[in-house]
């Protein structure tokens, strides 16, 4: 398994005018996203902690109005002032206690324009809280600037983001620009057999199938069946866990009925039925088949989380003032984009470049056990088990393809 997000803010200054450990509170904040990213057919994958340690950052050098808004939406406003910037810092340290069994990375770091006075305090605390590494740059030589940031970001992420901003993001009016890097890359507790992986037919919401590689075991996990209650979402449909090894780590697959399109189910996903899945699913004897699958997307923030409630940090009406101290135009400083690219790959083992296996179909035989089809579009969460912290969020809605071309057509 290896997942990673990535996401960059850029600051911009005067002249630009375009438009122990605690539970995580962020995880409605995190649904609220989901939702803005949803419609269509296609996949989606985006890194909610991510966003919250790069929104983090911002609000430590925000004041006034740009403060209160970053803090109501991600739900810090009834924690005491400040109390949030150690809560992040919990939250992120738990994700290291059994990185012996995963590898995680969560990295910070700040590119600062030349001949621009900081200020020391919002520094020290970027160093202190976000463990943000800090670099000066000349953004006027946009291109340099494009080519030094996205290497650091292919070097926090194992090469796999790339090409993260261009020269054209940057200009002589741009001040400063926040990225956070996450990287996570884990092994199933009980993983996959490459020899059981065999080509199978995989039903998009929109009547058509394509031919993908699924993988399968029978093995012990957490397993529940739920309903809305209702026909809103098709009624009952199916909730699996697999964690990864040391088990503080684990994906949850939330699967509708076959008949039932994935739309149909994604309304009534918020964060306390996230919970509610977590705490309800029992430890059994399941059959699962999970396709193989590849997930990449890069998303432009700005106006989704404009919709969320974070609107005058992207105007000139922005407060950052405490990024700058006593500098002149320090309450001209406004956010001038958010990007974030993740990447998901999902394999037998769990870890990157799984080997190629037999493609033969495969046969449904006698069912013993929960059998848990994922030959149709499904939701997922990669989340930590003990505080609940989202590391990513996304939907399949359709996985790698198989070529007619790459098996034999005799053998399904």
């Amino acid at each position: 398994m290896l997942i990673l997000g990535l996401l960059s803010i850029l600051l911009l200054g005067p002249g630009y005018r375009a438009a122990d450990i605690p539970e995580d509170p962020t995880a409605e904040f995190s649904v609220r996203l989901y939702h803005h990213m949803q419609g269509g057919d296609e996949n989606i994958i985006f890194s909610p902690l991510s966003v919250a340690l790069a929104l983090g950052m911002v609000e430590l050098g925000a004041r006034g109005a740009s403060l209160t808004e970053i803090r109501q939406a991600l739900g810090f406003s009834h924690l005491p002032k400040d109390v949030e910037f150690s809560m992040l810092q919990n939250l992120t340290g738990a994700l290291y206690e059994d990185d012996a069994r995963y590898i995680i990375r969560l990295a910070n770091s700040l590119f600062l324009q030349s001949g621009v006075t900081f200020n020391p305090t919002f520094l020290r605390l970027m160093r202190k809280l976000f463990r943000a590494e800090v670099e000066t740059v000349d953004f006027s030589e946009s291109a340099a600037v494009a080519e030094q940031i996205n290497g650091w970001v292919e070097n926090h992420t194992e090469g796999k983001i790339r090409d993260l901003l261009s020269a054209d993001d940057f200009s002589s009016v741009t001040r400063l620009t926040l990225v956070n890097a996450v990287y996570f890359r884990g092994s199933w507790k009980n993983q996959f057999r490459p020899e059981n992986t065999r080509t199978f037919s995989f039903s998009k919401d929109d009547g058509s199938e394509v031919q993908t590689l699924m993988m399968y075991q029978q093995g012990e996990f957490y397993y529940g069946e739920f309903s809305d209650g209702s026909s809103e979402a098709g009624g009952v449909y199916q909730v699996l866990e697999m964690p990864y090894e040391g088990e503080d780590m684990s994906m949850l697959i939330v699967l509708p009925r076959q008949e039932v399109p994935l739309a149909a189910l994604e309304p009534i996903i918020k964060a306390p039925l996230l919970e509610e899945w977590a705490n309800n699913v029992k430890r059994q004897k399941v059959e699962v088949y999970l396709p193989k699958f590849k997930v990449e997307q890069k998303i432009d923030l700005r106006e989704t989380l404009q919709d969320l409630g974070i609107k005058k940090i992207f105007t000139k009406d922005a407060d950052l003032s405490a990024m700058t101290g006593e500098m002149a135009d320090g309450k001209d400083l406004f956010i001038g984009k958010a990007v974030q690219k993740a990447y998901l790959e999902v394999t037998e083992e769990g870890a990157e470049g799984a080997a190629g296996s037999g493609m033969i179909a495969l046969t449904r035989t006698l069912v013993l056990y929960p059998q848990v089809m994922a030959d149709h579009p499904f939701f997922f969460v990669i989340r930590n088990r003990r505080t609940g912290s989202i590391l990513f969020m996304g939907r399949v809605m359709m996985p790698e393809v198989v070529e007619s071309s790459d098996f034999d057509n005799d053998s399904m």
